[in-house]
């Protein structure tokens, strides 16, 4: 009797979930142990049920599947086969290959799910598993995975992994999709609630992020917290302005105005050379 592989969806999207689950059926090699709705979920689960096989959804919120085959490292958790799940376009998906790692792209393609079965049987049946996963972690330990598409952009271009703290690209999810904008290209930063609004060259964005994740993320000698609720790109500040009541206000090329909380004002003045 063949012995049959375990696998384990991970996905923050119920529809994608099921769908995946749906298809998975029609592989009688694949025997689904059960589903997870996000990489924090993933990090338990995983270590409990030790799946042969994970499906893992490259942007989640929380932990990104990057960030999840990290954390299982830190815990030094066996690492079980990943067959990553992503909705990037065919060029940055081709970097997949190159690294001889697996993937299914978003809406999953039948005959492209059978390709990705019939690898993963191949490495099951010659027990290569072991270079399977070391190839995976040095995708991983070359970079923190907090800009998952940082590393999409440099496995198609060719480029190496060398770590680097502050990301080109700011990955933006909303729903399916995942818009990719150049940081240099963002104008200012601020909060909305719960969210964040990404003033760009192409417009505003919205993202479900704090203000201290992104201000950890953006490179200090291009941005500055200019108030509690804004991050300014001093590349498109035009001039700083003082007001008869003491406040300071800072102009955008484009004309917006921003505040400058006293708190942040040296930092700001500093910034821009005042």
């Amino acid at each position: 009797m063949t012995t049959k592989i375990t696998a384990l969806i991970v996905d923050d999207e119920p529809l994608a979930r099921k769908g995946l689950s749906f298809r998975l059926a029609e592989f009688e090699q694949i025997e689904l142990l059960g589903e997870c709705q996000n990489g924090l979920e993933a990090v338990t689960m995983i270590p409990q049920l030790r799946p042969d096989l994970v499906f893992l959804d490259i942007q989640m919120p929380g932990l990104n599947g990057f960030q999840v085959i990290n954390k299982l490292r830190e815990l030094e958790q066996p690492i079980p086969m990943i067959v990553f799940v992503t909705a990037y376009d065919t060029y940055a998906i081709k970097a997949f290959d190159i690294h001889a790692l697996d993937y299914v792209l978003k809406p999953i393609d039948e005959k492209r799910l059978a390709l990705a079965i019939d690898k993963v049987s191949e490495v099951f049946k010659l027990n290569r598993q072991g270079n399977h996963k070391v190839k995976l972690a040095k995708l991983v330990a070359d970079y923190s995975g907090d800009d998952c598409e940082e590393i999409l952009r440099r496995l198609a271009s060719g480029e190496a992994l060398e770590s680097t703290k502050y990301p080109s690209i700011l990955a933006i999810k909303d729903g399916s999709e995942v818009t990719r904008v150049a940081v240099d290209n963002i104008q200012w930063i601020d909060a909305a609630g719960d969210y964040m609004c990404v003033h760009a060259d192409d417009g505003t964005h919205i993202m479900r992020r704090t203000m201290k994740e992104l201000e950890e993320e953006l490179d200090p000698r291009k941005f500055v917290r200019a108030h509690r609720s804004a991050i300014v790109n001093i590349q498109y500040v035009n001039k700083m302005v003082s007001h008869i009541s003491g406040e300071y206000h800072l102009v955008l090329t484009n004309g917006s105005e921003l505040k400058v909380s006293r708190s942040h004002r040296d930092k700001v003045k500093e910034m821009i050379r005042i």
